[in-house]
């Protein structure tokens, strides 16, 4: 698969300005690539330094004794980006798309060196200190074993996605994608084999001890803590709806003394309150001390006895009867109750250190060489020999 020449784009002019819309397009493609935050002037003009090679069969990076190619890269790049271009009218200057185009270029090899780097590891340990006949003769066969595991899982799912059965078809729509047939089948194979080796060290479901939960919920009590709070049922007769006081009066008491001697608030709420909550019976669940508009009504639902009706109680915006069934005073949640979050929290926490444990030693095992070493502990420049290779010594374009 051969990356398209690079050519103008309609949108791209130098020195135009960057409208709000083109950038919160490409910020946005940014952000859908991994990128937490926005770039910083820094950033911008690291990236517009680095200098992408034209060449379709460029080198991007070396893993162990992979290869990863240009045209492996740049054609999801230049699908992301024209994703983006499609979607506005607005001229989008040629730095911030190759400021993007560097920065996806970059963001993807990543992911494709560390794919390769699990692969690698997982023929490693396949073969040992056997020779190299015999790391080929296992990469064949694992590659073959992947092969049809791809057109028995993969592909089946590829065809229901793009609702498509010729082959020749899915192929051509993947290509408007930025990838092939061919190339999704290499990324499943390459995918697998890092799953099974990453399967194979990071332990999935690691034991968490009561004396680690303790010890996390000691030493992050205040995560734990809890306001005040209280539950109650409300009848209402708003001033918005019924100006004059006498009136509003003679309705909330007419109400009160329903649910007093009917015995059954929320039904009255229901039928005759005024307030948000009167379809759900007037029922207020959980709420903590001072998040009512309302000080009075604050106020006497952290004082009234429990279970009990209270007078009538006016604010500004009417007049109100209600009756609080429950209330906790503020403190920190039981351990009991918190600490099948908190082994989750500790569990997850384990598997990521493991992750990291696991990604620090495969660089150790395989030796990288790439056009970004800085993206990887103890990772290489490429040698000059491969670089030069495939740079042209005109300046990049834009498409």
């Amino acid at each position: 698969m051969h990356s398209p020449p690079n050519r103008p784009s309609k949108h791209a002019r130098v020195g135009r300005p960057f409208g709000m819309l083109a950038a919160s397009l490409m910020l946005g493609l940014l952000a859908s690539e991994g990128f937490s935050q926005a770039p910083t002037s820094t950033d911008v003009q690291a990236a517009l330094a680095i200098q992408l090679p034209k060449d379709p069969a460029a080198i991007l990076a070396v893993v162990g004794q992979s290869k990863i190619f240009l045209n492996e890269i740049s054609p999801k790049v230049e699908a992301r980006i024209n994703e983006v271009l499609e979607k506005t009218d607005q001229e989008i200057p040629d730095d911030q798309l190759r400021f993007a185009r560097v920065s996806l270029t970059r963001n993807m090899l990543r992911q494709a060196i560390q794919t390769k780097m699990m692969r690698e590891c997982f023929l490693l340990d396949q073969v040992a200190t056997q020779n190299a006949d015999k790391r080929n003769e296992a990469d064949a066969m694992l590659a073959a074993r992947a092969r049809q595991m791809f057109y028995e899982s993969e592909l089946p799912q590829l065809q229901k996605q793009y609702k498509v059965q010729d082959l020749g078809e899915l192929d051509a729509l993947l290509r408007e994608k930025g990838s092939s047939l061919s190339a999704r089948q290499r990324e499943f194979a390459d995918a697998m084999l890092g799953h099974l080796y990453i399967k194979s060290k990071v332990v999935q479901d690691p034991n968490v001890s009561i004396a680690e939960i303790t010890q996390y919920y000691q030493e992050n009590h205040d995560e734990f803590a809890q306001p005040a709070a209280a539950k109650w049922e409300q009848l209402s007769v708003l001033f918005s709806q019924i100006p004059d006081r006498n009136e509003a009066t003679a309705a909330i008491s007419e109400m009160g003394r329903e649910a007093y001697f009917g015995g059954n608030m929320q039904a009255v709420a229901k039928a005759k309150s005024q307030e948000p909550f009167a379809s759900k019976g007037g029922l207020h669940d959980w709420t903590t001390q001072g998040a009512l508009a309302s000080e009075i009504l604050d106020q006497q639902i952290f004082s009234l006895p429990l279970n009990a009706m209270s007078e009538i109680i006016v604010d500004d915006t009417g007049m109100h009867i209600i009756r609080v069934l429950d209330r906790r005073g503020s403190g920190f949640t039981p351990l009991s109750e918190v600490q099948d979050e908190i082994r989750a929290k500790i569990r997850e926490a384990k598997i990521v250190e493991s992750q990291k444990s696991v990604l620090k030693e495969m660089s150790k095992r395989i030796p990288i060489w790439t056009l970004f070493p800085d993206d990887f502990p103890d990772a290489k420049p490429l040698p000059k020999s491969i670089v030069s290779r495939h740079f042209e010594s005109a300046p990049e374009t834009v498409r």
